[in-house]
Order: C-alpha cells, then structure tokens, then sequence
C-alpha cells in the first residue's frame, strides 16, 4: 500500500507501457469505427481512417522508443500483441479492405525489456510524445462522442452498438487522464488507484462478454449462454468494486475475485479468437476485435496481479 513517487525512469517506463497498450487500443478503435459506417457516412469513415494512420504513426515512434525500456511484465503478459494479432490484422484487413500497418505487429513481437533507461536522452521525447498522444486522444473522443450523439439522435446509422462507443470513448478518457497523470508527476496511493481501475475494467469486462454475446451467430447457442454468465459476473464484480469506495477492507477479497473471473474471460476470449481465425465459429466478429479484446483483459489481469500483492 502507500504512495508512489514517478522518478525519471519509472515516467519513462511507465509511459511507454501506458503508449504500448493504448496507442493500439486506439488506432483499432478508429479501424472499427472505419468499419461500421454505411456509403452515406463515408466522410465520416474518412475521418476515422485519418484517426487509425495518426495513432499508427504514434505507435511506431513509441515501439521505437520501447526496445530496453519497456517492462518485461508489459511484455510477457500479452497486453501489447498476442500470437493472433498479426494473423488476425491481415484477415480483418482482407474482410474489410481497409489497409493496417502490420509492420508495428511485426516490430512488436521481438520487443524486449529490461534495460537501464537513459533518462538524459529519452524523457524528453517521451514527455513529447505523451502531449502528441493526449491531443490525438483528445480529438479522438470528441470524433467518438459526436457519432454517439447522431447515432443516439437517428441522423446517423452504424453497425457498431452505441454502447460499444461509449465504452470505446470511456477507454480514451482513461487513455488521456493517465497520461497526464504522468505528464504532472501526480504520485498514485495505489490502494486508491486499485478501487479505480477495478471499477472501470470489471465494467468493460462485462460489456466485452455482452458484444460478443450480441454478434454471436445465434446457432452459437452454448457460446451466447458462456457469454452472458460472464456479463453477468463481471457486472456484480463491478458493483463490488464500486462499493470500495464505503468498504475498503474488502479490497484483497474483490481483487482476488477480479482476478480469478479474468483469468476465465481472458481463456474464453483467447479460444474465441482461435476460433475465429481458424473459422470453426460463425458470427460477425472481425478477428482483430477478438484479438483486441484478448489484449485488454491481458492489461487488466497484470493490473490485478500487482493490486493483489499490494491489498
């Protein structure tokens, strides 16, 4: 428990982790985005396409930054890239036609960590690098907010649900508060941070397990019901987590349940995205979103694994 104070090299570490993850997160965002929008919309996609190259370009100067610097737990735990993801990029790209630089994946893969960082030479573009990153994130969420607002409204239609871009939105407004958390050195009281990443991942755990519930194929019978017992779960896990807040005493005993469901979701999620390449599951989930949800519930368990040590 206790508070933890950014030095440099724990800034230079901890935001390039933070850019790993999210600048992925985001690019694929924009790609899905790019692809629920109907022929009507197609300015709109084109806008969503400047999006996904703009946060590509910010991953490839981040993954070039990363080599030695990135923590080997970030590495190991399969938050940055899977060993579907590029397999999974080509045949989304082929599906849809929109071209993904798998140069990055391919760059990722043979990522190493654990060297000394030279903070004298790399903070400063780092600490560039986060600004570049808020901004683009930034515009990003009010590109996803004013889709919301027409989707809600009826003046526009789109093959993604409202509630998957709220909850794409919700992810690029934790994107830009953490990083500036980073930009200002805010020092995180950890037992505090845990209550709050618990709460917001529980949350998109449960609304990962209802999309991929609703895009089922419904001859996917005993995969729809798998589904919804763990939207179910994930949904009384993130009460729980929310009742913290009152009750943190309870913190060891919700992070411990956190983690053990995680584990589960994330060996559903990684035998769904399986599926999905090898063809052996029908339903209209590209295999990047089956990839991407995988790599979410890998960044989410690291989180628990550290948030069990500390409770």
């Amino acid at each position: 428990m206790g508070v933890i104070k950014l030095f440099g090299e724990d800034f230079v570490r901890q935001s390039i982790d933070l850019n790993l993850f999210f600048l992925r997160i985001m690019k694929e965002h924009s790609f899905f985005l790019e692809g629920g929008f109907t022929p009507v919309n197609s300015n709109w996609a084109r806008q969503a396409d400047n999006f996904k190259v703009q946060f590509e370009a910010l991953l490839k100067e981040a993954v070039c930054l990363a080599n030695g610097f990135v923590s080997p737990g970030a590495v190991s735990s399969g938050e940055i890239v899977t060993k579907f993801t590029l397999d999974a990029e080509r045949a989304s790209q082929f599906y849809t036609g929109i071209p993904i630089d798998t140069g990055i994946t391919v760059a990722e893969l043979s990522l190493t960590g654990g060297a000394t960082v030279n903070t004298q030479t790399t903070a400063q573009r780092v600490f560039d690098l986060n600004n570049r990153a808020i901004n683009a994130a930034q515009a990003l969420i009010g590109f996803k907010t004013s889709i919301l607002d027409n989707v809600l409204a009826c003046r526009m239609f789109t093959f993604n649900y409202p509630l998957l871009i709220d909850h794409i939105r919700r992810e690029a407004v934790l994107f830009v508060e953490l990083l500036r958390r980073l930009q200002n050195c805010v020092m995180e009281d950890m037992v505090r941070f845990a209550v709050e990443q618990e709460s917001f991942w529980n949350r998109i755990m449960a609304e990962h397990a209802k999309f991929i519930r609703g895009l089922l194929d419904p001859s996917e019978e005993a995969l729809f019901e798998t589904a919804d017992k763990f939207g179910r779960e994930f949904d009384e896990l993130t009460a729980k987590a929310l009742a913290l807040h009152n009750q943190i005493a309870l913190l060891p005993q919700v992070t411990q349940e956190s983690l053990q469901a995680t584990v589960r979701i994330k060996d559903f999620k990684r035998q769904g995205t399986e599926g999905i390449l090898a063809c052996r599951i029908r339903s209209v989930i590209l295999p990047l979103l089956g990839d991407h949800v995988l790599r979410e519930a890998s960044h989410y368990l690291r989180l628990l694994e550290i948030f069990n040590r500390i409770a």
